[in-house]
């Protein structure tokens, strides 16, 4: 009898820890450059032609333990503890004169004004994260029915829940892109948070999925030039997730980098920590974060948004 018990325990982990996050399909994108960081900073010395609008779609509630790396020293120096850190929900709309409207993320959808009773988030998601504390602001359907501009694409920096819970709100015509290896990723929590990754991300077509490539000048993960024309950058930045991607834009007023969960946080990106325990890989997260803050430093007039705060001075 026990050795069936112990047998049937290890069956159950080793299906559990084989879950991916989503068994949605993926193929390869076909746009994007490949490039790299030098040519990247060099056109980002000039004005672009990228409009970008930011909207905040909810306010949340959530664990600073996960958000910042609350064991690095710096953070253990200031005394930070883990315990609950106000964050946003953003999503960006970006422009191109020629190549049409984007969004970068996903915001958060209608069927979100009551989170408890979503039928797309399981009981045992919704329990876990933290659903209640959820507050919309602006639903990603409302804000497009105020845009006559018609969307042609969705630009994930991730797959977490909270950067794909707008696309019900999104036409299941529009593609979806994401970065390497995001529906691959395997882990325990998986089983419980796969059907709901799937809801949300239901669609007629596979994600698309960015084709980096080593940077050659060895700054970033990978860098592509999204439209080929050195208007919108795809920074590869794993660490947090295997396929987390920044995305910088030249705009008439100056580069903005979009960061993604590479840095959700003001605090922990004016003090140069990673993000913590919601992220796969921390010490492959530090050096992502490490290269965005080196691009800061040598782009002037860089535009800084957080993957969940806004950067205070």
């Amino acid at each position: 009898m026990k050795t069936l018990i112990l047998g049937t325990s290890i069956f159950l982990t080793i299906l559990l820890s084989a879950c991916t996050s989503s068994s949605h399909p993926v193929k390869p994108s076909t746009l994007g450059q490949v490039s790299s960081g030098g040519k990247m900073r060099e056109q980002l010395a000039q004005p672009g032609p990228i409009l970008v609008d930011k909207l905040l779609a909810a306010t949340w509630v959530v664990d600073r333990a996960g958000l910042i790396n609350l064991n690095h020293p710096t953070a253990a120096a200031a005394g930070l503890e883990a315990g609950d850190e106000p964050i946003g929900i953003y999503v960006y709309r970006i422009t191109h004169p020629e190549f049409g409207s984007y969004l970068i993320d996903s915001g958060v959808a209608r069927s979100f004004s009551n989170p408890a009773q979503n039928t797309a988030v399981s009981w045992i998601v919704r329990q876990a994260m933290n659903t209640p504390a959820l507050q919309l602001k602006l639903a990603t359907g409302d804000w497009l029915d105020s845009d006559p501009r018609p969307l042609n694409g969705v630009f994930l920096t991730h797959l977490h829940l909270d950067h794909i819970m707008g696309l019900p709100d999104v036409a299941d015509s529009v593609p979806v892109y994401t970065g390497p290896g995001e529906t691959e990723l395997r882990s325990f929590q998986n089983a419980f948070s796969q059907g709901t990754t799937d809801r949300l991300l239901d669609s007629d077509g596979p994600l698309l999925e960015w084709q980096f490539a080593a940077d050659p000048d060895g700054e970033f993960a990978g860098v592509l030039d999204v439209f080929g024309d050195g208007s919108l950058w795809a920074v590869h930045v794993p660490g947090h997730t295997p396929g987390s991607t920044a995305f910088v834009a030249r705009t008439p007023s100056g580069p903005q980098l979009i960061t993604g969960d590479a840095c959700h946080t003001s605090w922990g990106w004016h003090h140069s920590v990673e993000p913590g325990e919601f992220s796969v890989d921390q010490p492959l997260s530090a050096e992502s974060l490490l290269s965005l803050k080196t691009l800061e430093a040598t782009v002037s007039s860089l535009q800084v948004h957080p993957g969940h705060q806004l950067l205070a001075d």
